[in-house]
Formats: structure tokens, sequence, C-alpha cells
């Protein structure tokens, strides 16, 4: 069975960070691609950060790289997002996604990405 899971969402204040937590198995476990994506009602998911599971290279959305970073757990198909100096703008279910694909430059789309988590709410207030 194919398992993608999130952790770490919450509620915090404007300035405040949070650590998210992804880890997946299973089918969901073979792909060479992991990803965070955030999605907001009403409006299309977007790709904040992503892991290239080979060899832990980092992506990182342009509108979020100078307070998010994303890392690889080596002994595990995990991955955490940290997040730092959150905005009332990253208010937003985030969601982790895995998949195989062959050109980096795909990391953020996605219909790349087979197996999906249910998704981890972060709230940010002012």
């Amino acid at each position: 069975q194919a398992y993608v899971g999130e952790s770490g969402g919450g509620s915090v204040k404007a300035g405040e960070s949070l650590r998210l937590s992804c880890r997946a198995s299973g089918d969901a476990a073979t792909g060479n691609y992991m990803a965070w994506f955030r999605q907001v009602p009403g409006k299309e998911r977007e790709a904040v950060a992503g892991i290239r599971m080979r060899d832990g290279t980092p992506y990182v959305a342009d509108s979020v790289k100078h307070r998010f970073t994303v890392a690889q757990d080596s002994a595990d198909i995990a991955m955490y997002l940290t997040m730092n100096s959150l905005e009332p703008a990253d208010t937003a279910m985030y969601l982790c996604a895995t998949g195989s694909f062959k050109y980096s430059g795909f990391w953020n789309l996605t219909k790349f990405y087979g197996y999906w988590g249910h998704g981890t709410r972060v709230t940010v207030s002012s």
C-alpha cells in the first residue's frame, strides 16, 4: 500500500516558525522526488519546496526561499520543511507528495506527483 503522511502544522503568530514533517511508505516511497505544496481555497496548488531523494538536492520556491528550508531525512523516506518568519500569507493547507520523473525542472509541477498526503494545516495570525 502507498502512504504519504504529514505532521507539524498548527496555529502561530507572524514571525514565528514551524517545522513540517513528511513520511512516505509502500509504493509512495519508490519515487525519486518528494515535495511540499500548499493550497488555499479558491487558488491553485502552489509548490513550496522539494527534494531529489537520491542525493538530497533541495528545491525551494523563489517566493519563500529566504524563509523556508527543506531537508531530507537520510534514515527514512522523509523530509522536513522548516518555515521561519511566517507571515499571514503563508496560511494554507500544506500537502506532501512523491513522484518519479527525470527532469529536475519538473519538481514544482503537481502533475508529476502520483501520491499525495491529506495535508497539515498552517495558520498564521498577525
